[in-house]
C-alpha cells in the first residue's frame, strides 16, 4: 500500500481508539441510567478495557513484527468494530464489561501496528512528519470525543456512542486484512509466550490497582513480582519478547520514560482540573470543556510544528523544552482560576504535551529496526496507556491535601520529564538518515509490499 494509504490508516486507527474512549466517558451516565448499573459496574467499562489494551500491547507488536503489521491492524480494527457493535445491542451492564474487554483486545492488536506501519512505509529521516499528523489528529480526536459523545447521547441514547466506531473500522480494516501480507521479519524467531504471559500479568495487575478505588495495595505487590519474574526470565531466554536493541537502548528507554512521567501528570492535572471547573467555579461539561479547548487546539499546532522544530534542536532540546512547558502549565493551574489565566495554562499544557508525543515517539519507533518494529509501537502505547492510569491515580490520593497542592505535585512529576530528556539524541542525531541495517525502504518512493 502507498504511503498516503498508510498514514490515513494509521491515523484512523488511533483516532477511532481516542474518540471511543473519550465519548465514553460522557455516555457512562446514561448507560447506568438504562442499563440500573451500579458505580462500580460503570467504572469496569472503563478498567476491564484498559486492563485488556495494556496487558496484551506489546506481545500484539510481537505478532505484528513477525506476521505482518498490516494483518495485524486488519484484525484489530475489524474486531474492535465487531466488539463495538456488540456493546451498542448488550442487554445489561454485564455484557457490556465483557465486551469492553474484548474491545481491548483488539485495540491491543491494531494499535501497536498504526506506528509499525509507519516504521516500514518512511525513512528514518522522514517519520517526523507522519508522527505528526497522526498526533494532530489524536488530538482533534480528543477535543471533539466529547462534544461528538453528548450529541450522539442527547439525540440518540448512548449505544450510538459505539455504533460510531463500525464504519471506520470496516473501511480500513478490510482493505488491510485481504491484501498480501508478508512478515516484517525475514526470520520467524519463536514466540516468547513464558515472557507475554509474564507481562501481561504484571501489567493487568498494576492498571487493576491503580484504577481501584482505593489503590489495590495487594495489585501492586503482585505487579512488583511478576515483573521481577519477568526481568530473570527475559535475561535467560533466548528470543525474548522484550529484544535488548529496543529497551536496552538509552535513547529509547528515556523516551518512554517521558512518555510515562508526561501523560502521568497531564491526566493527573486534567483530573483534579475538572473538580476545579465544576465543583469550585461551578461550570457545567459542557462549559468545562470550552475552557479546556485551548489544550486540543495547541496540541494541534504544536503537533505540526514539532517536525521543524526536531530538524532544528533535535529531540534532546524540544522534549526538555516541551516538558517544562507543561510543568509551568500545571503551576499557573494551581495559582489561577481567571479565565485568561486557565486558556494560557491549557495552551501550555496542550503545546507541552503534542511536542513530547511527537519527539519521544520518533525517538522509539526511528531507533527500531522494521523487523522490532511493533514491539517498539507496543512500549510507546503501554506508557500512553499506564501513564495517565498512574497519573490519577495520583491525583486522586492527592485531592485529600486540596486541589492546589495536588497540582504542585503534579507539575514537580512533569519537571522531572526535564532532565530525563537530556537522554535523547540532540540535532545530529535526530537528523540522521542513515536506514537501519534492516530496514527495507529506500529514502525515494513507498514501500510496496
Amino acid at each position: 500500500m502507498n504511503r498516503s494509504w498508510t498514514l490515513a490508516s494509521s491515523v484512523a486507527g488511533a483516532v477511532v481508539v481516542a474518540l471511543d474512549g473519550t465519548a465514553l466517558t460522557v455516555a457512562q451516565p446514561s448507560l447506568q441510567r438504562d442499563l440500573g448499573a451500579s458505580f462500580t459496574e460503570v467504572q469496569w467499562t472503563s478498567t476491564a478495557y484498559l486492563v485488556a489494551v495494556a496487558s496484551l500491547l506489546v506481545f500484539a507488536g510481537r505478532l505484528g513484527d513477525r506476521y505482518g503489521q498490516w494483518r495485524l491492524f486488519g484484525l484489530g480494527m475489524l474486531g474492535f468494530g465487531a466488539a463495538s457493535a456488540g456493546i451498542a445491542a448488550a442487554p445489561g451492564v454485564g455484557w457490556v464489561i465483557v465486551l469492553r474487554a474484548v474491545q481491548g483486545v483488539f485495540g491491543a492488536l491494531a494499535q501497536p501496528a498504526t506506528l509499525g506501519v509507519l516504521r516500514a512505509a518512511y525513512p528514518p529521516d522522514r517519520l517526523a512528519s507522519p508522527l505528526a499528523v497522526r498526533t494532530a489528529a489524536i488530538g482533534l480526536a480528543a477535543a471533539a470525543g466529547p462534544l461528538v459523545g453528548g450529541a450522539l447521547v442527547t439525540g440518540l441514547g448512548w449505544r450510538a456512542v459505539f455504533l460510531v466506531n463500525v464504519v471506520p473500522a470496516l473501511a480500513f480494516g478490510l482493505p488491510a486484512l485481504v491484501r498480501r501480507n508478508r512478515p516484517a521479519a525475514p526470520a520467524r524467531t519463536p514466540l516468547d509466550l513464558p515472557g507475554a504471559a509474564l507481562l501481561a500479568v504484571a501489567l493487568a495487575f498494576l492498571v487493576y490497582a491503580v484504577t481501584a478505588r482505593p489503590v489495590s495495595g495487594a495489585g501492586l505487590a503482585a505487579a512488583a513480582l511478576t515483573a521481577a519474574v519477568l526481568v530473570r526470565h527475559e535475561r535467560r531466554a533466548a528470543s525474548p519478547l522484550l529484544p535488548p536493541e529496543v529497551i536496552g537502548a538509552r535513547a529509547a528507554g528515556a523516551a518512554l520514560a517521558v512518555l510515562v512521567t508526561v501523560s502521568a501528570s497531564l491526566f493527573g492535572t486534567l483530573f483534579v482540573t475538572t473538580y476545579v471547573l465544576q465543583r469550585r467555579l461551578g461550570l457545567d461539561p459542557f462549559h468545562s470543556a470550552l475552557r479546556g479547548l485551548p489544550l486540543a487546539v495547541l496540541m494541534v499546532l504544536s503537533a505540526a510544528l514539532c517536525p521543524a522544530l526536531l530538524r532544528r534542536r533535535g529531540a534532546r532540546g524540544v522534549t526538555a523544552g516541551a516538558a517544562a512547558a507543561l510543568a509551568l502549565g500545571i503551576l499557573l493551574l494551581s495559582r489561577t482560576t481567571a479565565p485568561a489565566g486557565l486558556g494560557l495554562a491549557f495552551a501550555l499544557l496542550g503545546a507541552g504535551f503534542g511536542t513530547v508525543l511527537v519527539a519521544a515517539t520518533q525517538v522509539i519507533v526511528r531507533g527500531a529496526e522494521v523487523r522490532t518494529a511493533g514491539v517498539a509501537g507496543g512500549l510507546q502505547q503501554t506508557a500512553l496507556n499506564v501513564g495517565p492510569a498512574v497519573g490519577v491515580a495520583a491525583a486522586t490520593a492527592l485531592l485529600g491535601a486540596g486541589t492546589g497542592a495536588a497540582l504542585l505535585v503534579l507539575a514537580a512529576v512533569a519537571a522531572l520529564a526535564v532532565p530525563v530528556a537530556r537522554l535523547l539524541p540532540g540535532p545530529a542525531g535526530t537528523a540522521a538518515s542513515v536506514p537501519a541495517p534492516h530496514d527495507p525502504v529506500p529514502a525515494g518512493g513507498p514501500e510496496r509490499r
